[in-house]
């Protein structure tokens, strides 16, 4: 007889892979239950969820979800740090947490849909955040055009300058 709990949980699970924008997945064997608490707390303050999910359920809640492009990840102790909004919050928490302590180890991700390995999370953790990057591309955009404006300006301002000098001279004489 099916156990209405693992069907109950591999909905819930199969809820939470249809609705996240990235995930990072890691190997947490050898981390003890203090450093596993800390983890929890600075992904929680960024809004990211924490699971360590059983591997089998997870297999069945993947199809028709953007889980099922790595499926291949669910074996051995598997966590996983959910993103419900900001795609890179997760890879650059789990990435410092990684390097503060080496028992836990990125297995790989997924981003909008696509499977992502260990080392393009850890570069997808260097990438500044979204508002960082739209501000650098408007600032860029912008600075050829106040350059351009401070060129009008400035013939604009020299004729101006000579209309002055020439009104000078003739009032002079």
């Amino acid at each position: 007889m099916v156990d209405q709990k693992k069907i109950a949980k591999t909905e819930e699970l199969k809820e939470k892979f249809s609705s996240v924008k990235a995930a990072v997945f890691a190997d947490f064997r050898g981390l003890n239950v203090q450093r596993m608490t800390d983890l929890r707390g600075r992904l929680r303050e960024r809004s990211i969820e924490y699971l360590v999910v059983k591997n089998n359920l997870a297999r069945r809640a993947a199809p028709e979800t953007p889980f099922e492009a790595v499926g291949e990840m669910f074996n051995g102790p598997v966590s996983i740090a959910f993103s419900y909004d900001d795609q890179l919050a997760a890879a650059q928490i789990m990435t410092s947490f990684a390097k503060e302590e080496p028992a836990l180890k990125i297995t790989g991700g997924l981003l909008d849909g696509k499977a992502i390995t260990s080392v393009e999370v850890e570069m997808l953790a260097r990438l500044p955040s979204r508002e960082v990057l739209i501000s650098r591309a408007l600032a860029g955009m912008q600075s050829p055009l106040g350059g351009m404006v401070n060129v009008l300006c400035g013939v604009l301002r020299n004729f101006m300058y000579t209309l002055k000098a020439i009104e000078d001279k003739k009032s002079k004489d």
